[in-house]
């Protein structure tokens, strides 16, 4: 399967699982986690970075990247399982 097959271009995004998956949200997710295993990155940046990342877990949750990619740092794998836990006790919450 190609990237086209996926979403065809000119598309933005795609909905899977009934999550809205954006052109660009599993970048964004890499993009974060850089600047949260950063250590000379800022505070603000840091906080400004986990908030983004929590925010497309539920995406990246619906299209699979979990089930299938092994996070390598522990505290993220932590933080990843503990907003992935918390997703599936609680009711079917609208498309990110």
């Amino acid at each position: 399967m190609k990237a086209q097959d996926v979403l065809p271009d000119g598309d933005d995004f795609t909905v899977i699982n009934g999550r809205t998956l954006r052109k660009g949200s599993v970048g964004a997710f890499l993009a974060n986690v850089r600047i949260l295993e950063d250590a000379g990155a800022s505070a603000a940046d840091r906080q400004a970075a986990g908030q983004d990342l929590i925010t497309l877990i539920p995406t990246l949750d619906a299209l699979g990247l979990f089930d299938v990619f092994e996070l390598r740092s522990p505290s993220l794998r932590e933080e990843v399982d503990r907003h992935r836990a918390a997703l599936s006790s609680s009711p079917a919450s609208p498309s990110a």
